[in-house]
C-alpha cells in the first residue's frame, strides 16, 4: 500500500498558493499551507512533514531564514521558489540547506517532479543508513575500526561517528559521510565538483547543478569555527575543493 507523502507550502499568495495545493492533492499528497514564516512554524510543530516547498520572498522573516532553520532543527527536505533569476541567490539559497530551487513561473507538473526527485533521493539515503548500519553491526566484532584522525578531528568509517577535538560527536547525514570520506582519502588535492561527485555518487543517484557545493557548505558548518573564514574545507576559486589538513592518519 502506497504511503500519502505529506507536503507543506509556503507562500504568501494565496493564487499561487491554494491552486498549487489542489494541484499536488490530485498526485495523492497529503499538502498542508501556510502564507508566512509564523504559520510555517507553527504547522511545524503541530506535526511532521516529508517535504517543504517554501516561496523565498515571505512577508516578515524571509524564506531562506526559514529554509535555515528547518534544515538545522529539522531536517525535513526544501524546495525552494523564487523569482531570482541571478545564479549567485539561487546558489545562496542551495547553501544555506536548500534541496532543490524553481523558479517562478513555474510549471507546477515540474514542480510535482522535482518533489519527487526529492523524497526519493531521502529514501535512498535513509536506506544506504540502514545498509550501513546493518554492516557495521557484525564488522564491529570481526575487525578493529578504522578511525582518521585530523587537527583534532577523529572520524569512524565504521560508526561513521565524527568528534570534534572536544570529544563531542558531530551528526553526519549519508552525503556529508561519504563527502568527508573522500577529503580524506585526498587530503590537500583540489578536487573539482565532477570529481567529488564521482566519488560520493552511488548507483541510482541523481545530482542536480550545484549539490556539491551544498554539501560542502554543511559539512564546512560542521568542521569549520568560522564558515566564513575557513581553515580546514577551502574553496579554490574556478577549480573546486580541497581538505588542507595536516598529519592525517588513519588507524584501528
Amino acid at each position: 500500500m502506497n504511503v500519502r507523502r505529506s507536503i507543506l507550502i509556503v507562500d504568501d499568495h494565496q493564487s499561487i498558493r491554494d491552486p498549487l495545493a489542489t494541484f499536488m492533492r490530485r498526485y495523492d499528497f497529503d499538502v498542508d499551507t501556510a502564507c508566512d514564516g509564523v504559520a510555517m512554524r507553527q504547522l511545524l510543530k503541530e506535526r511532521s512533514y516529508d517535504l517543504v516547498i517554501l516561496d523565498v520572498m515571505l512577508p516578515g522573516e524571509d524564506g531562506l531564514s526559514l529554509c535555515g532553520f528547518v534544515t538545522e532543527h529539522i531536517g525535513t527536505p526544501v524546495i525552494l521558489l523564487t523569482a531570482m533569476t541571478d545564479q549567485a541567490d539561487r546558489v545562496a539559497g542551495l547553501e544555506i540547506g536548500a534541496d532543490d530551487y524553481v523558479l517562478k513561473p513555474f510549471d507546477p507538473r515540474e514542480l510535482v517532479a522535482r518533489v519527487r526527485s526529492v523524497l526519493r533521493r531521502g529514501a535512498r539515503r535513509r536506506a544506504d543508513d540502514a545498509a550501513l548500519a546493518a554492516q557495521a553491526a557484525p564488522a564491529a566484532d570481526a575487525t578493529a575500526e578504522k578511525r582518521y584522525r585530523f587537527e583534532g578531528w577523529s572520524f569512524d568509517l565504521t560508526t561513521r561517528e565524527l568528534q570534534d577535538p572536544q570529544l563531542s560527536p558531530v551528526p553526519l547525514t549519508t552525503a556529508e559521510f561519504h563527502l568527508l570520506r573522500a577529503l580524506l582519502e585526498n587530503p590537500n588535492r583540489v578536487l573539482s565538483r565532477q570529481q567529488l561527485m564521482d566519488l560520493t555518487q552511488r548507483e541510482g543517484d541523481a545530482f542536480f547543478d550545484r549539490s556539491i557545493d551544498t554539501q560542502i557548505s554543511r559539512l564546512r558548518k560542521k568542521l569549520e569555527s568560522d564558515p566564513r573564514q575557513p581553515r580546514m574545507l577551502k574553496t579554490v576559486r574556478g577549480d573546486g575543493y580541497l581538505l588542507a589538513a595536516r598529519n592525517i592518519t588513519l588507524a584501528p
